[in-house]
This record gives C-alpha cells, structure tokens and sequence, in this order.
C-alpha cells in the first residue's frame, strides 16, 4: 500500500492519492476514462511523469469544494423558490 503523502492547499492540509486506484477514485467520472487511457498507455519510463500529472490533478482543492457547494444550495434555493 502506497504511504499516504500531504499538501497544503490554500493553507489547508490535504492528502494526495498517490496510487492508481486512490487516483482514480478522487477523479471525476469523465476525467477516470481520460486517465486510464493515459496509464495504460504509459510505457515503463514514462509511468512516474504521469502518475505525477495526474495525482496533482486530483488533489483536494476545499476551497473549490466550498464553492461547488455553495453554488449548489444557491441553485437548489433558486430551484425551491420558483
């Protein structure tokens, strides 16, 4: 199992996935197919630079979670009141 490893994401702490399946599991639906194109396609010298792009990409951002959030609760409300 892979150690887990931490970032700091507009100065809170978060974990990285740092394995295949916990990468693919903290990436959207869409983006899941995208990066299993890419890691089945990588060749041995290349397998690191990708895993590197993509756990990047599915860190954690609560800020931008926080606004999905409060973007859906303003929907739902705008929703509710028509």
């Amino acid at each position: 199992m892979a150690e887990p490893l931490k970032t700091f994401v507009n100065g809170v702490e978060v974990e990285v996935p740092n394995s295949i399946p916990d990468i693919r599991a903290a990436l959207s639906k869409e983006r899941r197919e995208e990066f299993d194109r890419a890691v089945n396609a990588a060749g041995v010298h290349d397998i690191h630079a990708v895993m590197r792009h993509w756990m990047l990409e599915a860190v954690p951002d609560p800020e931008a979670d926080a606004l999905l959030e409060r973007l859906a609760a303003d929907e739902a409300e705008r929703r509710g009141a028509a």
